[in-house]
């Protein structure tokens, strides 16, 4: 089976992610700052070592600051419902998924939506900084959207939160390990990450970096410290990670990052040359609907959303399955990309590649493609 479907999770992981997670049930099936003896202690080593990995690969000041969560939307979940309560000014992209847009409308916030412009960064940020008012207490959004792979200018957006005292998050389950992100430089306060994407890690995992103070928990429990108190630790990571923790897919989230540091420096170049022949040759084919006016290197990640004129998009995503292939279809959990796309009715075939992606597939899409009616 060809695997389009990795902006949902990549579909292969390198072996030295599957043996980290194969050495940890075997060698690190002990709960870290569970126990005193040597089994316990191991592992509690190894996970305060992918604090380390994970805090310098994406700028952040320490390994402190590096929460582990049961997967991305958890994370986003702490960081909104932690930090904003009802009726709090926040600011988010019109390209949000449901991961950040129920949560707001949960808590009650008053929602100001920027417009990301497709081919004009600039217009983007202006959109941004126009609805940052005086009472805005947080911007989040995503680094990059989900359906169509547009990658918001985060650096800028980030300048103008700490400009004005804004706290910024963002929503990195699409970029994480795919393109570059580093919290220090592009001044980013709460970082959250699907390591089950671009690090090609085992699903079941999420990671939290949070610069900044939260404040209230969602989840309250046993954290190994303070033990005789009723109320949750104050200090991180502890204070968010209450029960025990999924260590395999953290050894694997380690090895990811090892894979990713080896050997797919370059795998957004790589993956984003897959991208930009499927759309030439998609451009060319009367009966294929585009979405975007372009794809360009540093504006788009590898992600590509179309449909077939007449054809449901689950239609087409059944015929791609028959054929071999596995693409995404429908809204993509992302409602507010489609109302922009326009495709809130029909949805959209989506195709992700990954690092272990070849042109050979692509040509074979490309192919099935042209004589599909």
């Amino acid at each position: 089976m060809i695997n389009f479907d990795n902006a949902a999770t990549t579909g292969r992981k390198p072996e030295m992610v599957m043996n980290a997670v194969y050495n940890a049930m075997r060698r690190l099936s002990a709960n870290p700052g569970r126990g005193g003896h040597r089994l316990s202690l191991d592992t509690a080593k190894a996970v305060y070592s992918t604090r380390e990995k994970i805090a310098d690969f994406f700028g952040a000041s320490g390994p402190d600051r590096v929460v582990f969560t049961s997967n991305c939307t958890t994370a986003i979940n702490y960081v909104l419902k932690g930090f904003l309560n009802h009726g709090d000014r926040v600011t988010t992209s019109d390209l949000e998924h449901n991961a950040v847009m129920r949560p707001l409308k949960k808590i009650g916030a008053k929602v100001s939506i920027a417009t990301v412009d497709f081919t004009n960064d600039d217009k983007t940020v202006e959109s941004f900084e126009k609805l940052m008012y005086e009472d805005t207490k947080m911007v989040f959004c995503t680094a990059a959207s989900n359906v169509c792979g547009k990658m918001l200018p985060i650096k800028k957006i980030g300048g103008l939160c700490k400009k004005r005292g804004i706290a910024f998050g963002v929503d990195a389950a699409q970029m994480a390990g795919v393109a570059p992100l580093d919290m220090k430089d592009m001044n980013i306060d709460f970082l959250c990450i699907a390591p089950h994407k671009g690090l090609y890690a085992p699903m079941g995992l999420g990671v939290l970096i949070a610069e900044k103070e939260i404040g209230d928990t969602i989840i309250e429990g046993g954290t190994g410290t303070n033990s005789l108190s009723l109320y949750q630790p104050q200090d991180l990571p502890e204070r968010y990670e209450s029960g025990t923790l999924n260590v395999p897919a953290i050894m694997g989230t380690s090895a990811g990052i090892d894979f990713v540091k080896r050997y797919a420096k370059d795998a957004y170049n790589e993956e984003f040359k897959l991208i930009k022949r499927l759309y030439e040759e998609l451009e060319k084919m009367s009966d294929i609907i585009l979405y975007i006016p372009y794809v360009k290197e540093g504006m788009y990640m590898p992600v590509l959303s179309f449909n077939i004129a007449g054809i449901p998009s689950e239609q087409t995503a059944l015929y791609l399955d028959r054929k071999g292939v596995a693409a995404r279809a429908g809204l993509h959990c992302a409602p507010y990309a489609h109302r922009r796309l326009g495709t809130i009715d029909t949805g959209t075939v989506r195709i992700a590649p990954s690092y272990f992606s070849t042109s050979a597939e692509i040509d074979y899409l490309i192919k099935i493609l042209k004589v599909y009616k």
